[in-house]
Order: structure tokens, then C-alpha cells, then sequence
């Protein structure tokens, strides 16, 4: 890549539109990663490369949480530092995403895990040369309902019951 190509490449701000990423960061990014995405068939390649994957700690057949493998360290705490930004904004889906595994997961493994949903996106955004698209506060929810509805239809199916669904009347 020729000096300076990367900073061309930030011009087009595809990176500082993703919540919780300014300027630095999206330097830093692209400083760690490139630009070029090609090097990674997959957002989830780029992760495991990040060292951004949770680890898997299987004994006896009971699944246990793992730590994450070492990667780039200057990439995770851009991205640490990322997710924590995107987890105290308000009206996004990575906001919302850290609000939904906080309870469950703690804050430094929400964190991350939304740090890595950020270096997914990035990957994404880099590859397709495009900016982001906010997918809503709603987005989890709605596609969680989907997937209740699909999982109990399958389940009733499997005990015999034919169902058909009909939507409530909404009332206006």
C-alpha cells in the first residue's frame, strides 16, 4: 500500500460512521488490519485473527467459558475502548446489544463482545466500500421474535399439531 493510501481511505469515512468509532480509532483500524480485506475470507477470520473470539473450554461434556486467544494488542484495545463507546450510546443496535448481554455476561465480556460485532462491521464496511446502516434499537428484538415464532412452530409440528398463525388485530 502506498503512504499516505490509508489515510486517503479514512477520507471516505466508512469506518467513523460505525457508533463508537472516531477518527483514532478507525486509524488505528485500518493502521492494524489494512484495507484491504481480501487477506480474511471471513468477518469471523478477522476475529480469531484479532484475538476478539471467546474461547472454548469443553470438559465432561459441560461448556465453559474460555478465554480469548492473544491477538493484535493494539487492535483490541481500540476496539475495547470502541465497544465501550457503542455500549453507552442510546438509540443503536450496538447500544442495545451491550444493554442485552451486560445482565448475563458482565461488563467486561459485554464489551467485548461488542467490540468484536464493531470489528465485524468494519470488516464488512471495508470489503463492500460502504458506510453504515443503522439497524435500530428494535433489531435484536424483532429478529429474537422471529426466531420464537419459527422454534415453537417447529416444536408443535414435531408433537403432531398442524398450526396456523393468524396476526391480532392491532387496535389504531
Amino acid at each position: 500500500m502506498q503512504p499516505g493510501a490509508w489515510h486517503a481511505h479514512l477520507n471516505r469515512k466508512p469506518l467513523i460512521t460505525i457508533p463508537g468509532v472516531q477518527r483514532r480509532t478507525a486509524e488505528v483500524m485500518v493502521a492494524e488490519i489494512g484495507a484491504d480485506m481480501s487477506r480474511f475470507p471471513s468477518a469471523a477470520h478477522l476475529s480469531n485473527w484479532a484475538g476478539m473470539c471467546p474461547g472454548n473450554r469443553e470438559s465432561a461434556g459441560k461448556r465453559r467459558r474460555g478465554k480469548t486467544r492473544r491477538g493484535n494488542r493494539w487492535l483490541r484495545t481500540a476496539l475495547v475502548e470502541a465497544g465501550i463507546a457503542a455500549g453507552r450510546t442510546k438509540r443503536t443496535a450496538l447500544g442495545a446489544r451491550y444493554r442485552r448481554l451486560r445482565p448475563h455476561l458482565g461488563h467486561g465480556r459485554a464489551v467485548l463482545a461488542v467490540g468484536r460485532q464493531v470489528l465485524e462491521i468494519a470488516y464488512h464496511l471495508l470489503a463492500q466500500a460502504t458506510t453504515y446502516r443503522e439497524l435500530g434499537t428494535d433489531y435484536f428484538d424483532r429478529f429474537g421474535a422471529e426466531r420464537l415464532k419459527r422454534r415453537s412452530l417447529a416444536q408443535l409440528q414435531r408433537l403432531g399439531y398442524q398450526v396456523t398463525l393468524t396476526p391480532l388485530p392491532t387496535a389504531a
